[in-house]
């Protein structure tokens, strides 16, 4: 009897805390897709609450990672994303992979969705969206779509500069030549811890420089080229001036 009795302890104990455990549900508009069209993104995080976010990622059949957001939660843990296919992506799965933090646990969800060969019937004359996707080297280097330092650069991009027309053309152009390199330089860094703590060295004082944007009014064009020139300055003194200054010294003193 005291073998049953302890064997239904142990049931319990084992069964409870996964009746409870946070779950994130991830539906979309339709299961298969051509390339060009919407994917209308919906679902909620179990236990979550309004104000909290969840970062989105959607990679490719090769395993790339096409596009990263952090979505804010609503009522009951509710969050939504629209995002293009393609109409050039390799045909196959994609999946959708959230991320969210609860109680100090991050919990994870994936849902798989189908490319077909075939072209969209949706109109396809949309250019590439000035926003581009997440902070590839940021959040490789700090470690979470989720972390401080990420949600920083988030806020300045979509808070600030794309409010502005001369914000959004930089970042248009910006977009076109940070992707060209930085998804080797995140792979790098999962790859070699010694080589993401270097980054997180030089790229650290910039990130602290650029949250300086989030606390000031740039709500004309004016004030967009007036701090944008004023911190390119301030970074270059600090990337260039300061080592320079320092090794023009240090050959002065010989």
């Amino acid at each position: 009897m005291k073998v049953i009795l302890f064997l239904t302890a142990l049931l319990l104990i084992s069964v409870i805390p996964l009746s409870f455990s946070d779950t994130i549900t991830i539906n979309t508009n339709k299961e298969q897709f051509a390339g060009g069209d919407t994917v209308e993104i919906n679902g909620s995080v179990e236990n979550g609450v309004a104000g909290e976010f969840v970062a989105l990622e959607i990679k490719d059949p090769n395993g790339e990672t096409i596009l990263i957001r952090t979505v804010t939660l609503g009522d009951g843990g509710a969050f939504s994303l629209k995002f293009k296919i393609p109409e050039s992506g390799a045909a196959g799965s994609y999946d959708i992979v959230a991320n969210s933090k609860q109680d100090g646990q991050t919990i994870t969800e994936t849902k798989t969705i189908t490319q077909s060969t075939q072209q969209s019937t949706e109109k396809t004359s949309e250019t590439k969206s000035s926003s581009g996707g997440g902070c590839l080297i940021a959040t490789a280097t700090y470690g979470s779509e989720l972390a401080p330092e990420v949600q920083k650069l988030r806020e300045l991009r979509d808070n600030s500069l794309l409010q502005t027309e001369s914000g959004t053309n930089f970042m248009g152009i910006f977009n076109d030549v940070y992707y060209s390199f930085s998804p080797y330089i995140a792979d790098y860094e999962r790859e070699n811890p010694v080589f993401k703590e270097v980054v997180k060295i030089v790229i650290t004082p910039m990130i602290s420089s650029l949250s300086i944007l989030n606390f000031v009014d740039m709500n004309s064009e004016e004030l967009v080229l007036g701090y944008g020139i004023s911190l390119i300055l301030l970074n270059v003194g600090m990337y260039v001036g300061i080592p320079a200054s320092i090794i023009f010294g240090i050959r002065k003193g010989f």
